[in-house]
């Protein structure tokens, strides 16, 4: 056969990086998958060589790399690549094996030959069927190894490798519950491990069968209840030990055995001279399978067959405890005075068998204490007692006295329950249990004082995380639970203070949604009675701050998110609804600390979020936004600094606004069009706006200017409102004041007192006192205003004398004014209208008129002679004058 160059090439350089890759170290950084594709590019370009198939060591090689390749695949978790290298090495395989019938060799060598392929071929298949296990195709995993198995008649050394790799396939179908496949592994498994027995130990194939029955148990154990019995037996067969038998004991138990045929079993183990302990788990599986007369049968034996023994104590505490199980108390109390008369004799148990004495005799006291037969239960409390030394009084002890103690109270022996608290108080006084007790105590005999401080003791020990305990009457759950049946337990005698700190403390604890609710609603409804009739004071005041603290932690519970949805919402409503109108009234009754009065009527608010959207709620919304408002407000302009200003300010106007809000929805159902919150809310947000100097306050104003059914009183308010500092807004005063007055004019019946003073307001804004120059308004503007006024007092005579004495005094001043800015026609003009209201006077007309007619002719003299300079020093008037 001729062979290329090329070819030749191809193969040294697949050889040549197969030993690069197996050879590759040092400061190559090479991970071992990337190695195993070295050594299948490797194989790959050797295959496709034709002188590797030229020879047989050509083929020898590649099957010898297939099969590396494939196993490392297959170690990493590349089934399908690993399949193909097997496939290759197979195919290679036929072809090894095809070469070496064809050619003549020796007998002996021929045979030895083709066992060799033989073997490869087993492994080939082992790993095959390792890889079907793995991807989970059953049936070819099942074949490959039924072949191998066929061919252990050829490779017997080969068996113990078969037989280990079945077993480690039942097991881990077992894991994956793949009972059926897991059977028939494992059956395998124990076929294949019989056909060596020189290489497969007897413990080996039990351990099989033991796995094969479980197997069989875990699947179906009333249909398959015979092949795991079957399987067991055999195993013991194979070799007998205590796994084997216990595993039979309960495939017994699962099955319709009878108590004699289960009594047979059980003497068959004694017969077998098995460990105490082993003997022990028996008799304990028999009783948890309800099989007590044979268990307690099989435990009296015990008893008697290790009596003399050094394990005694172990079987008589078993046998204690199974008597109590039993209801035969009287036989379990014989016993139990057995082993303190050896106690007390200097035949103590083991610390771990005192240990489970203790457990035993508290358990039977509980299961007493449940159905409230404490005295029984202080008996048994008692025989635990009597195994205490004074050296040996430790937590458990404390915790003993404070079970005592539970019982002596609820037998209403206080005395008894005293000394046991004391006890326990002395060896474990930061326990919560001891404190509880000591509450209690000090509770029934009226010590408020003592009770108190209890319960503070109590609290600081449930914020340390150290604190651990089960007692018995801990309800299993959260330690704040002493809270609440502290609570209770203070309210049912009559100590209000005490249980109002319980209850206080349980809602700052606890991590129950509804029990902190549930807490802080039975507070308030202690609480609030006594409030209301409380005067005004400091403590009046903290009470109302624990209130809010209350309310607040309400509020940030009704927040998270509740268990169950349906019952959630429901459940969070009629909350809400409750806590709602508490911090309403709570509101109502701070009117003397507006602030405080401002947190509820918040937190109102904040609880009505929680409430359905309808007409009541949204009115209820409203008016809490706008009683904070008006606190905030008030605050802004008593604020002493900039700062605090500002920020007060600024929380109103976001009050008002999130309040007109639910106006403007309001407004929509057509029930609300006149209400008076509007007009107020007005008043708030510019007065808001201007006292920040809020660049928007035009923009608002517009939009106000146009509302209808706005009052003159409303308008008055803007006037004085834009003139109130910080806010400096004369134009808007001026325009509001306008407005107001027009609105007066279009009254029917005008209220003469209330248009007198606004027409004082808006000419004196107009024309301020003292004024150098009259720009605000043209003066042709005002004079309508006074000519109105004197129109206004011509035809009525309720107009306010003082107004027309001020008018009168305004309008002259006005004309000395002109006078000094040489304006002599305006000046005449002025002051002869200060004459027109000189005869609309009468109390005053007397002391005026001389003094104003003097001063009219030394004017008109003035005008005449040009001596403005000289008169102005003197002309000005004002009413004190």
């Amino acid at each position: 056969m001729i062979f290329f160059p090329w070819t030749l090439k191809i193969e040294e350089m697949a050889v040549n990086l197969w030993n690069w890759a197996l050879t590759i170290g040092g400061g190559w950084h090479v991970n071992e998958e990337r190695k195993i594709k070295l050594h299948y590019v490797a194989c790959k370009l050797l295959s496709m060589c034709e002188a590797s198939f030229a020879s047989e060591q050509g083929i020898q090689r590649l099957i010898m790399m297939n099969i590396r390749i494939g196993r490392e695949w297959l170690d990493v978790g590349n089934f399908l690549i690993a399949d193909e290298c097997f496939q290759a090495a197979v195919a290679s395989l036929e072809q090894l094996y095809i070469k070496l019938i064809q050619r003549s060799s020796p007998e002996a060598d021929l045979i030895m030959e083709k066992i060799t392929v033989e073997r490869d071929h087993f492994r080939v298949l082992s790993y095959q069927a390792e890889s079907a296990v793995a991807q989970g195709d059953f049936q070819r995993a099942s074949m490959c190894v039924l072949q191998c198995k066929d061919m252990l008649m050829r490779l017997p050394q080969m068996t113990s490798s078969l037989h280990h790799l079945c077993y480690n396939f039942g097991v881990g179908t077992q894991k994956n519950n793949k009972y059926e496949e897991s059977s028939f592994w494992l059956s395998q498994s124990y076929d294949i491990g019989k056909m060596d027995k020189k290489s497969t130990r007897p413990e080996m194939l039990a351990k099989v069968l033991r796995l094969l029955a479980t197997n069989y148990l875990d699947w179906d154990n009333t249909k398959y209840y015979d092949k795991a019995l079957n399987a067991v037996n055999l195993a013991n067969k194979e070799h007998l030990n205590s796994t084997g038998l216990f595993l039979k004991m309960k495939i017994l138990l699962k099955g319709e055995t009878s108590n004699e045929e289960l009594l047979e079993a059980v003497m068959e183990i004694l017969h077998l001279d098995m460990p105490l302990d082993f003997c022990l788990n028996i008799a304990k599986l028999l009783m948890d399978h309800e099989r007590e007369s044979v268990g307690f049968h099989f435990l009296t034996i015990i008893h008697e067959r290790f009596k003399s023994s050094e394990n005694t104590g172990k079987v008589l505490l078993l046998y204690i405890d199974m008597l109590l199980q039993r209801k035969e108390e009287l036989l379990a109390k014989e016993k139990i005075e057995e082993i303190i008369l050896a106690h007390q004799t200097g035949r103590q148990l083991t610390a771990e068998l005192m240990n489970w004495l203790h457990n035993i005799l508290w358990r039977k006291a509980t299961s007493s204490f449940e159905v409230q037969n404490y005295a029984d239960a202080l008996q048994w409390y008692y025989y635990s007692l009597r195994f205490y030394s004074p050296d040996e009084m430790d937590l458990d002890f404390a915790k003993l006295q404070r079970n005592m103690a539970c019982c002596y109270l609820n037998l209403q022996q206080l005395d008894k329950a005293k000394e046991a608290v004391a006890e326990a108080e002395r060896h474990d006084p930061r326990n919560v249990f001891t404190q509880f007790y000591i509450f209690k105590i000090a509770v029934i005999e009226g010590n408020s004082e003592r009770a108190l401080q209890a319960i503070i003791t109590l609290e600081n020990v449930l914020t340390d995380e150290e604190s651990e305990d089960n007692d018995l009457v801990a309800e299993r759950g959260s330690p704040t639970m002493l809270l609440s049946l502290a609570a209770q337990f203070a309210l049912e005698n009559g100590q209000q203070i005490v249980a109002e700190k319980a209850l206080e403390y349980l809602a700052q604890h606890s991590e129950d949604q509804e029990q902190v609710l549930t807490a802080i609603k039975c507070l308030l409804r202690v609480v609030l009675p006594k409030i209301a009739e409380m005067p005004e004071s400091e403590d009046k005041k903290k009470e109302m701050d624990r209130l809010l603290t209350c309310l607040n932690r309400a509020f940030v519970k009704l927040s998270q998110p509740f268990g169950e949805e349906d019952l959630s919402l429901e459940s969070r409503v009629n909350e809400a609804q409750w806590f709602r109108k508490i911090a309403w009234n709570l509101a109502v009754q701070c009117d003397k600390d507006p602030v405080i009065m401002r947190e509820f009527f918040i937190l109102s608010y904040k609880m009505s979020q929680f409430c359905p959207s309808d007409q009541v709620i949204l009115i209820a919304r409203k008016t809490c936004l706008l009683m904070a408002a008006a606190v905030d407000l008030e605050q802004g302009r008593k604020a002493s600094t900039a700062f605090e200003q500002t920020m007060f300010l600024s929380r109103a106007l976001e009050e008002i606004q999130t309040c007109n809000d639910i106006q403007n929805f309001l407004k929509q159902t057509g029930t609300f069009s006149n209400d008076s919150c509007e007009k107020l809310l007005l008043l708030y947000e510019f007065e808001v706006r201007a006292k920040l100097n809020d660049p928007l306050l035009e923009s608002f104003l517009e939009s106000v200017w146009e509302l209808p059914h706005l009052e003159t009183k409303t308008f008055e308010t803007i006037a004085i409102i834009a003139m109130e500092k910080p806010a400096h807004y004369p134009f808007i005063a001026l325009k509001a004041l306008k407005k107001a007055l027009l609105l007066y004019k279009k009254e029917e019946s005008i209220d003469v007192s209330q248009y007198s003073k606004c027409m004082h307001n808006l000419i004196n804004l107009s024309v301020p006192d003292g004024a150098s120059n009259v720009e605000l308004c043209p003066l042709e503007e005002v004079w309508g205003y006074f000519e109105d006024a004197l129109s206004h007092i011509s035809h009525t005579k309720d107009y306010p004398e003082m107004e027309i004495l001020w008018l009168m005094v305004k309008s002259w001043n006005t004309g000395i004014l002109m006078f000094s800015r040489s304006k002599y026609v305006s000046t005449e003009k002025w002051c002869g209208l200060a004459l027109r209201f000189l005869d609309h006077l009468t109390s005053f007309k007397e002391s005026y008129e001389t003094q104003m007619n003097m001063l009219y002719s030394q004017l008109v003299e003035a005008l005449s002679n040009n001596k403005g300079p000289v008169f102005h020093e003197h002309g000005y008037w004002s009413k004190s004058d």
